[in-house]
Formats: C-alpha cells, structure tokens, sequence
C-alpha cells in the first residue's frame, strides 16, 4: 500500500493534468478505508490538498467531512496538509 500511495503522491506533485484528482482519490480512500485503514485525519489532509491544488469536489469533501471531526482531529489534519505543502 504504501508504494501505491507514494507512488499516486509523487505524480500529483510532478504536477500532471490529473493531480488534484490524484490527491482528492488518496483522500477519499483514507475516508472509506479503501485499500487502507480509515483515517479521517489523513482524508482530511489529503482532500485539503486537493482542493488547494483546484479540485473543487475536495473542497466540497473536505468541509463535509470537517463537519464530523473534532476540533483536536481538524487540527491535526490541518497541520498535516500545511506540513506537506511546505515539502512539496
């Protein structure tokens, strides 16, 4: 699993036409646990990452799920996409 998830992340951030499709996907399988164990914080993070890169249905994913999550988990999640975006 964990090369799928690099290797989806390391395309979406080379910048192809699809890479906030790419990172909306990784957010939406943390959410249902598809092919994965479900993380909410990591859907958040993922479907956060998204939507900045453009993806409009992230964005829409993103404040549905932040309505279910805690305000320690929203936190997290938040810290967790900031700290990718500063690597990446």
């Amino acid at each position: 699993m964990a090369r799928f998830e690099m290797q989806t992340v390391s395309d979406a951030a080379m910048g192809g036409d699809n890479r906030a499709d790419a990172l909306c996907e990784m957010g939406l399988a943390y959410a249902t646990g598809r092919g994965r164990p479900v993380d909410m914080v990591a859907a958040h993070k993922w479907l956060n990452i998204a939507a900045i890169k453009g993806c409009d249905r992230a964005a829409g994913l993103r404040a549905d799920l932040a309505a279910t999550m805690s305000k320690t988990e929203l936190a997290a999640a938040l810290r967790a996409a900031r700290e990718w975006m500063t690597l990446h």
